[in-house]
């Protein structure tokens, strides 16, 4: 390299850029590549908050600064849309979730000669980094690390154990799993554990599925103001704030529509957002997210009626969805082809479709504008503060 290159942007995977396309990781946009290959940093390079930056797996991102993060995850939605050919009518300002933010985290713990390790895998490995600091996660949650670390050390034997952690409206819910408690004293402990932290529930997967082992009262998530049963490891958006992002998103581009369809709709986070002002029927696969919404529905007498459907083997057809005036849907990061195949079919004329991969969204949004779609606006979304996830609302008419 005869003279010095300059960052222009950071690619999909977090390194960062040259103009001539060289990568190199750790960088910002606006720092210098000298020729003996040192890294000058510029104005968008920032000091990353956690001590555990560059080995932890959590975070990719922590050296850039609030401008560069927001640009990076503009652009990786938008060069999806553009690898498809894709016209966006509007993009709309890029959301990203401030630090401590984060109410649901699946944390990995291990006993070892050295001690009990606890926390996140190391970027590349199955390592784990002991965690002593988390700036992603919210308090209440990473609050609970050190006792979990001290029950994982005294009853958690030898194995990898998995920890799910979430905010629920009673509290925290702790979920352990790949743990066997073995006699009186164990169990009497893993009571302890949960009464003295104030959990709002402890469940344990010792190889037979979760069994619930401490919940004074039953545990509920409200959604847009409606309180939902919360299953065990049902799907929750990452954070509160970009949830209500989503939902606004939603209800303003769906506005005045009489019936929509909710597709892969999970406990109800759109389907609640939405029936004050339209019929709603919500489809969900997974039986128990299914129960939790209709549950919720009826105790409350809401207008949304759930069905429980596998929208893979079984999406609703074009005469069904000609019934609705939109339809929203918010599927895996595998995306909804089956379905949007048969959206395309239809007379379907408006839809929100939320996506956690905006490469399978791409793909999608490119079979709706062949069917006849206009992308009207899009939106980055960036609850995963710092990581390469990015995730986006889109809004389409016909």
């Amino acid at each position: 390299m005869s003279k010095s290159e300059t960052i222009v942007r950071i690619a999909a995977r977090g390194d960062g850029v040259t103009a001539d396309g060289r990568h190199v990781a750790g960088t910002a946009p606006g720092d210098r590549i000298l020729t003996d290959g040192t890294v000058e940093h510029g104005p968008h390079h920032a000091t990353p908050p956690c001590r555990h930056f560059g080995t932890c797996g959590g975070c990719d991102l922590q050296h850039l600064d609030d401008e560069a993060l927001a640009s990076f995850i503009t652009d990786r939605v938008r060069f999806a849309a553009e690898g498809q050919g894709i016209e966006i009518a509007k993009l709309l300002p890029s959301h990203v979730s401030p630090p401590h933010s984060r109410r649901r985290a699946t944390l990995h713990a291990m006993t070892e000669k050295s001690g009990t390790l606890l926390g996140f895998k190391e970027r590349g490995s199955h390592r784990l980094v002991n965690l002593k600091q988390c700036d992603i996660l919210d308090p209440k949650l990473f609050a609970m690390v050190k006792p979990l670390r001290r029950f994982v050390g005294s009853y958690g034997g030898k194995g990898a154990i998995d920890i799910g952690l979430s905010l629920s409206d009673q509290g925290v819910e702790c979920s352990l799993k790949n743990i066997a408690l073995e006699g009186l004293e164990a169990t009497e402990a893993a009571l302890a554990l949960a009464q003295e932290n104030g959990l709002a529930r402890l469940s344990m997967d010792q190889g037979y599925g979760p069994e619930t082992v401490w919940e004074p009262e039953p545990l509920t998530q409200s959604l847009s103001g409606v309180p939902v049963p919360y299953p065990s490891g049902a799907f929750l958006q990452a954070t509160a704030d970009a949830e209500q992002r989503m939902v606004v998103d939603a209800q303003q581009w769906l506005s005045g529509a009489k019936t929509i369809v909710d597709l892969f709709s999970g406990l109800g986070t759109f389907a609640f957002a939405m029936e004050n002002h339209a019929k709603i029927v919500a489809a969900e696969a997974a039986s128990a997210s299914h129960l939790a919404c209709k549950s919720a529905a009826n105790m409350r007498q809401k207008s949304v009626t759930a069905l429980h459907r596998d929208l893979f083997r079984n999406p609703f057809q074009p005469d069904e969805l000609n019934t609705f005036d939109g339809a929203i849907l918010d599927p895996p990061r595998a995306g909804a082809r089956e379905q949007i195949d048969q959206i395309a079919l239809s007379q379907l004329g408006r839809v929100v479709y939320i996506s956690c991969n905006p490469s399978s969204w791409a793909k999608d949004a490119k079979r709706l504008i062949d069917a006849g779609f206009t992308l009207q606006k899009l939106r980055p979304v960036g609850q995963f503060r710092w990581s390469t996830h990015v995730e986006l609302t889109s809004y389409f008419t016909r």
